[in-house]
C-alpha cells in the first residue's frame, strides 16, 4: 500500500467514523440517561426503525428534514414513555418490555414505511468544513452533518447535568437506590420514566439521521442492530456521556473499515471488514461480562447487575 493510498484510506475512514458514529452517539446518550435511572431499555433498536421511517415519512410530506428530525424525536418519546409506563407495573421486567417494544417499533416501521420505500424525500445538508483543501477525499470526510456537533454538545450537556444539577443528583440517587430516593421522597416512577422518554427522543433522532443524512434513504434493513449495541457501548463507556462519544467514534471507525478500504481496491475480506462492529460489540459484552470495574460504575438498580 502506497502512502497516498494509506492517505486516502485515513481520510475515509475520518469521514466515515463521524458519519457512521452518529446514530450509535444519539442513541448511545438516550440508553446511557435511561440507564442512570436505574432502567434498561432494550427497545431503543426498535425506536430507531420507527424514528428512522417517521423522520423520511414527514420530510418527504412536508418538504423539511428538520421537521422530520423533530417528528423522529416526537416518536421516540411515545415509545420511551409507554416502555417507562408499562415497567413502573409490578412485576413488570424491563428487558422483557423492551425486546416486545423492539418488535413493535421495527413493526410499526415497517408497516407504514411501505409507501415510502421508493420516494426520495429531503435531505439533511452536511456543514463542507473542507473546503480549505483541493484533496476530494478530505472534502468528502469533512463532510459534516450538523447533527454530529449536536450530538458532542449533548453529551457536554448530560456530563455536565448529571454531575452539577439537583435533576441529574436526582436520577443519578434513583439509579443507585430506590430505597433512599424513595425515602427523600422522589417520585421514582416519573423520574425513570421521564429519563425512558428523553432516552427514546435521542434514539429517535438517530434513526432519523439514518434515513435523512447516511445512508439517507428509508429501507426496512436501514438498523443493522446498531440500536442493541448501543447497549454495549454504554456498558464499554462506563455510564459517562463524554465517553460515549470516544465509543461511538470507535464503532464507527470499526464500521468504516471495510468501505474505506474498499475506496483503494482492496475487496478481499470485505464482508469480514463489515462484521468489524459486531465483533467488536461481542469482544465488549464478553470483556465487561468479567470487568470488576464496569459492575463497580454500573447504576445499583439496573436489573442486569442484580
Amino acid at each position: 500500500m502506497s502512502q497516498s493510498d494509506l492517505m486516502i484510506v485515513l481520510y475515509a475512514m475520518i469521514g466515515g467514523a463521524i458519519r457512521v458514529s452518529t446514530p450509535f452517539l444519539f442513541v448511545a446518550l438516550g440508553e446511557c440517561l435511561t440507564e442512570k435511572s436505574g432502567r434498561i431499555n432494550l427497545g431503543l433498536e426498535g425506536t430507531l426503525i420507527l424514528g428512522a421511517m417517521v423522520g423520511y415519512a414527514v420530510s418527504y410530506n412536508s418538504g423539511s428534514p428538520w421537521l422530520g428530525v423533530l417528528a423522529a424525536g416526537g416518536g421516540g418519546i411515545v415509545m420511551g414513555a409507554a416502555h417507562g409506563w408499562i415497567c413502573k407495573l409490578p412485576k413488570v421486567n424491563d428487558i422483557a418490555v423492551g425486546l416486545a417494544f423492539m418488535s413493535l417499533g421495527t413493526g410499526l416501521a415497517f408497516f407504514f414505511g411501505k409507501p415510502y420505500i421508493q420516494p426520495s424525500a429531503p435531505r439533511l445538508q452536511s456543514l463542507p468544513l473542507g473546503g480549505w483543501s483541493q484533496n476530494p477525499q478530505v472534502q468528502q470526510a469533512l463532510s459534516v452533518n450538523p447533527l454530529f456537533f449536536v450530538g458532542i454538545l449533548l453529551a457536554i450537556a448530560l456530563w455536565w447535568g448529571l454531575r452539577n444539577t439537583r435533576a441529574g443528583l436526582t436520577v443519578r440517587m434513583v439509579g443507585d437506590s430506590a430505597a433512599s430516593a424513595r425515602a427523600m421522597g422522589v417520585n421514582i416512577n416519573m423520574v425513570r420514566l421521564l429519563a425512558t422518554a428523553a432516552g427514546g427522543f435521542l434514539a429517535g433522532v438517530g434513526g432519523a439521521f439514518l434515513s435523512l443524512s447516511y445512508p439517507g434513504s428509508w429501507s426496512e434493513g436501514l438498523s443493522s442492530g446498531q440500536g442493541l449495541m448501543a447497549v454495549a457501548l454504554v456498558i464499554f463507556a462506563r455510564w459517562n456521556p463524554l465517553r460515549c462519544v470516544l465509543a461511538a467514534l470507535l464503532f464507527g471507525a470499526a464500521g468504516a473499515l471495510g468501505p474505506s478500504l474498499q475506496s483503494i481496491g482492496i475487496s478481499y475480506g470485505y464482508h469480514f471488514f463489515n462484521a468489524a462492529p459486531y465483533i467488536l460489540t461481542l469482544g465488549i459484552m464478553v470483556a465487561s461480562a468479567r470487568s470488576k470495574s464496569a459492575a463497580k460504575e454500573a447504576p445499583r438498580e439496573l436489573s442486569i447487575v442484580k
